[in-house]
C-alpha cells in the first residue's frame, strides 16, 4: 500500500474531511476496525478527530486512547437531530479526519421512532461517507446480496466503501472480493484476517473500559492500529473522507448555551475506573456556565476537592469496585457530609448506587433511603423524561431524554419525590431521588441536549458557596 501523507494545512472549519463506519448488525467488529483506523491514521500524523453514534461511553474511551482527543458521542434522540453538525464540529475542530463509529447494524436506530438515532440517521446529518464492515466468515457470494441491499434500501445514505471482517484465506479473500466487484458496485477497502491477536473483553454491560485497562487497552489500542494498517487501503479511505461535502452548520459552543454565574463555584466531578462514563460537553458546559471543574476519583480520594459546592457523580461500574469504595470510609462520610450541609448533588446510575445505604450489602454513602444489587436482567433504552420536582439539576416539568443501561436494581427505586416519570409501553412509570440539594436517578443525559442542566446546577452550586462564605 502507498504511503499516507501527512497533515496538511487545516481544512475550513465546516468542511472537515470525514467518514463513518458501519455494520450491517452488532458484532461485526466495526470497533476494531474504527478504533485501528483512527490509531494508523494518528501514527502516519494525522489529527483525528474520534466519535460514537448512540449512548455508548465506552468505546469512545478506546478512540480517545487511539487519537490521544476526547471521544465524542453524536446521539440524534439524546441531543436533536439540529445539533448533530454543530456537535461533530465543535470536536473535530483543528482536524485533519474524523472517524464515526455506528452503532448496531446501519439502520437501526431508536426503538418505534424510524431511523431517529441510527448511523444511517447520523451519516446523513454529516453528509458522511459510509465504509461497511461485513464479517465474512462462513459466506462467499452471498456477501455481495448483503452489501447490494444496504447499499440501496436509502439512496441518501452514500454506502461508498467495505472493509471484509474475519476472512480466513487469500482464497477467501478472492471469493469474497470478486463477488463484491461482479454483483454490489461498492468497492472493497479492505480485508482483515480472523485474529486472537488483538483483545477487547468484555462483561456485562459489554467492552472492559479503557480506563480500567490501563496497559491491556494501550495494547490492545496499538494492535488493533498495527492490524487495520497492514489491511486496509488508508490513502483511499483518505480520498474517500475528503469527498465530504462542507456543512451548512457553526460550531456547538458551549459559551453560547449557558450564561456564566459569579464567584466561580468549585465542582468536584467523580471519575477514575469505578465512574468512567460522561459525556465531554457536560463538563464543558459546567465550565461556560462560570464554574471550575475538579475531577477526582472516589477509589483513591480520601476527601472532596478543597473548597467543593457541587458535586457530579456519572456512571460507570461501581459495583466491580464496592469493596474498595465502600473501604473507603473516610470520602463516604465527607460526601454524606457535604450532602448534609446542603451541598448540591447531580448523580446518575452508578452515582446513585454510590449514594445508596449499600450495594450488593456493603455501606455506601448513606445519601439516599435506598439499597441497590445487581441482578441478572439488563434494564435498556431511550427515555423521554419529565422532571417531577424542583431539584439542583432541573426545575419541575423540565423535559428532556435521556437513556437507561444497568443491571442493577434500586430498592425502593424512587423517594418520595422521584426524580422523573415517563411511559413505557407498560405504563407510566417515576423514578429516581429528589431531596432539597440532591438530584440522583438511573438515567443517563447528555447536557448538550438540554444544557439548562448546567446552567441550574452552576448556579446551586454558586448559590451554595456564597451561602458557605456569609
Amino acid at each position: 500500500m502507498s504511503t499516507v501523507p501527512g497533515p496538511s494545512t487545516a481544512p475550513r472549519p465546516n468542511a472537515v474531511p470525514r467518514l463513518v463506519v458501519a455494520a450491517p448488525s452488532s458484532g461485526a467488529g466495526k470497533t476494531t476496525v474504527a478504533t485501528g483506523l483512527i490509531a494508523a491514521l494518528a501514527a502516519r500524523g494525522l489529527a483525528v478527530s474520534p466519535h460514537k453514534v448512540g449512548p455508548d461511553y465506552i468505546d469512545p474511551g478506546y478512540h480517545a486512547l487511539a487519537a490521544g482527543r476526547p471521544g465524542r458521542n453524536l446521539d440524534a434522540f439524546l441531543c436533536g437531530p439540529e445539533r448533530i453538525a454543530p456537535l461533530f464540529l465543535h470536536g473535530a475542530a483543528g482536524a485533519d479526519v474524523a472517524v464515526v463509529e455506528g452503532v448496531m447494524g446501519l439502520f437501526d436506530g431508536a426503538s418505534g421512532r424510524g431511523e431517529l438515532a441510527s448511523t444511517a440517521h447520523v451519516a446523513k446529518l454529516l453528509k458522511a461517507p459510509v465504509v461497511l464492515v461485513v464479517d465474512g466468515s462462513s459466506q462467499s457470494r452471498s456477501v455481495a446480496a448483503l452489501v447490494h441491499g444496504f447499499a440501496s434500501w436509502d439512496p441518501e445514505v452514500r454506502l461508498a466503501g467495505v472493509i471484509l471482517n474475519r476472512v480466513a484465506s487469500d482464497r477467501h479473500e478472492h471469493l469474497l472480493r470478486e463477488a463484491l466487484e461482479e454483483g454490489s458496485g461498492v468497492p472493497v477497502l479492505g480485508a482483515l484476517r480472523r485474529s486472537t491477536a488483538v483483545a477487547t473483553p468484555s462483561r456485562h454491560l459489554g467492552l472492559i473500559p479503557a480506563v480500567e485497562r490501563s496497559a491491556a487497552a494501550l495494547k490492545a489500542v496499538a494492535d488493533m492500529g498495527e492490524l487495520v494498517a497492514a489491511s486496509v487501503d488508508l490513502d483511499a479511505l483518505l480520498e474517500l473522507a475528503r469527498t465530504a461535502p462542507e456543512l451548512d452548520a457553526e460550531p456547538w459552543d458551549a459559551s453560547a448555551e449557558v450564561d456564566p454565574v459569579s464567584g466561580t463555584p468549585r465542582i468536584a466531578v467523580a471519575g477514575g475506573a469505578a465512574f468512567s462514563f460522561s459525556y465531554a460537553e457536560n463538563a464543558e458546559l459546567l465550565t461556560a456556565a462560570g464554574a471550575e471543574v475538579v475531577p477526582f476519583d472516589p477509589l483513591h480520594a480520601s476527601a472532596l476537592p478543597a473548597g467543593t459546592s457541587g458535586l457530579v457523580i456519572g456512571g460507570g461500574f461501581p459495583e466491580l469496585y464496592v469493596r474498595e469504595l465502600s473501604g473507603n470510609a473516610a470520602l463516604r462520610g465527607a460526601i454524606a457530609a457535604f450532602a448534609a450541609g446542603g451541598g448540591p448533588i447531580a448523580a446518575e446510575c452508578a452515582g446513585l448506587l454510590y449514594l445508596g445505604r449499600e450495594l450488593d450489602g456493603l455501606p455506601m454513602c448513606g445519601v439516599l433511603d435506598t439499597g441497590a444489587r445487581m441482578t441478572e436482567r439488563l434494564t435498556l433504552g431511550y427515555r423521554e423524561a419529565v422532571a417531577l420536582h424542583d431539584s439542583p439539576l432541573a426545575r419541575a416539568g423540565t423535559r428532556l431524554r435521556g437513556h437507561e443501561f444497568h443491571r442493577t436494581v434500586c430498592e425502593p427505586g424512587e423517594g418520595e419525590l422521584p426524580a422523573w416519570g415517563w411511559r413505557l409501553p407498560t405504563g407510566p412509570r417515576t423514578e429516581g431521588f429528589t431531596d432539597g440539594n440532591v438530584h440522583a436517578s438511573y438515567l443517563h443525559l447528555h447536557w448538550a441536549g438540554t444544557p439548562s442542566l448546567a446552567a441550574s446546577f452552576a448556579s446551586a452550586a454558586a448559590a451554595h458557596r456564597a451561602a458557605a462564605e456569609t
